[in-house]
């Protein structure tokens, strides 16, 4: 089965803007570490970017510093670069057609936030025929309160886990994807 790992928004404006990540702990290292991982067993690594449509936001604005990715995962190699408007990385976007060209038929989710653009990455990879891993040490998210009400970083997190547990995605700790990239 050939895979893709796919990262997606790990960006400035989760560690020192608007929407700072905190749960589950040590998450940007574990999704260092697939990425490495990936490096070393040949699984093409896919980098996502996400920024607002309008030029005025004030967060996640296009080419501001909050936009940019994390330095760390920045440095680290890619086979490609996908930039997006909406929380999925199939809408619009070139990722689909580059799994289909690579031969992909699993695409392993890592990355922020696990309730928005991961989940919906996910459900999207799933609807086109993927099988998904849903790297649950690799995803972060953190406490939500609205009109809706409050939920915290890890009842927001578990539920999403559990969710896509469910039906959509094979939920994974990091070092069960790695034991699984030395079956390639």
């Amino acid at each position: 089965m050939k895979r893709a790992l796919l990262v997606i928004d790990v960006q400035r404006e989760y560690f020192e803007g608007a929407f700072p990540i905190r749960y589950p702990t040590g998450h940007l290292e574990s999704i260092l570490k697939v990425m490495d991982d990936a490096r070393h067993a040949g699984v093409p690594t896919v980098v996502v970017r996400h920024h607002q449509p309008d030029p005025d936001s004030p967060v996640f604005r296009n080419h501001s510093d909050m936009w940019q990715l994390h330095d760390e995962v920045e440095s680290r190699p890619r086979e490609l670069l996908v930039d997006k408007q909406l929380p999925g990385a199939f809408t619009n976007t070139q990722l689909h057609d580059f799994l289909k060209q690579s031969g992909i038929e699993t695409v392993s989710i890592a990355g922020y936030m696990t309730q928005i653009c991961c989940d919906t990455t996910a459900r999207q990879a799933f609807h086109l025929g993927y099988k998904v891993e849903f790297l649950s040490d690799a995803t972060g998210t953190l406490d939500v309160s609205n009109k809706a009400g409050s939920v915290t970083a890890e009842q927001l997190h578990e539920s999403i886990l559990v969710a896509q547990q469910m039906f959509i995605s094979d939920v994974i700790n990091r070092k069960e994807w790695t034991s699984r990239l030395g079956a390639l």
